[in-house]
């Protein structure tokens, strides 16, 4: 499957590709869009992705969801990968913010990693535009799940949610937490089993504490 997607490379994956590749080189999540209209922008190109795709969604659509002219909308991104790159900075800070705070509100690393795998995958089933991506066009994110760019993009995961666990671990180990937590729920996303649902707090917590927290609290119970 891989190799057939890897021929089968359209315009549009390359946009995606360039598009992540620069906010994983960016890290530019926290920056925020520049003004309300470009918020409305992106919000619209968000629901034309989640309705038509990334391939049939042109900013015409975008600039019609969005209550606007053309030219508005090449005035805040001048061509589709910078909207794009924008979207997922967003929608990667979203999620990010969504699963520290979840983790904020616990009292233990198990409270605190569970909260962070069931908060990201609720965000990420529930997420349309991602749902329809991956879908009827899987081309555009098997790239990112193989080879350097998954490794990327892990590395770019366990950054993130790190934060989720500093109040536990040391920055090293909060890390090394984040890109394993991330490995995990990405295994369990593109490949679901039968007998444990990693959207489920009883079964993510059984998993945790069977083979998470091992690798991360010493005999008396105290995170290192």
């Amino acid at each position: 499957m891989l190799a057939i997607a890897s021929r089968n490379v359209t315009r549009d994956t390359l946009t995606m590709r360039r598009s992540v590749v620069q906010c994983l080189k960016v890290m530019a999540f926290s920056a925020g869009l520049p003004s309300p209209q470009a918020t409305r922008i992106v919000d619209a190109a968000l629901t034309c992705i989640g309705r038509v795709g990334l391939a049939k969604t042109t900013l015409d659509d975008v600039a019609r969801e969005a209550g606007c002219a053309r030219a508005t909308v090449y005035r805040c991104f001048p061509n589709k990968q910078q909207l794009l790159s924008a979207l997922v900075a967003r929608e990667v800070g979203a999620l990010r913010d969504a699963v520290v705070g979840a983790a904020a509100s616990t009292d233990t690393l198990g409270d605190a990693i569970t909260a962070v795998i069931t908060t990201a995958v609720g965000v990420l089933r529930g997420h349309a535009a991602l749902a329809f991506v991956s879908s009827h066009e899987p081309e555009l994110l098997l790239p990112f799940l193989a080879f350097e760019q998954e490794d990327a993009v892990l590395r770019t995961a366990s950054a993130l949610v790190a934060p989720a666990y500093t109040r536990f671990l040391t920055d090293v180990d909060a890390t090394r937490l984040g890109e394993w937590i991330a490995r995990i729920a990405l295994s369990y996303l593109c490949s679901p089993s039968e007998s444990l649902d990693i959207g489920d707090a009883a079964h993510v917590r059984a998993l945790v504490d069977d083979f998470v927290l091992p690798g991360f609290v010493n005999s008396e119970g105290v995170s290192r």
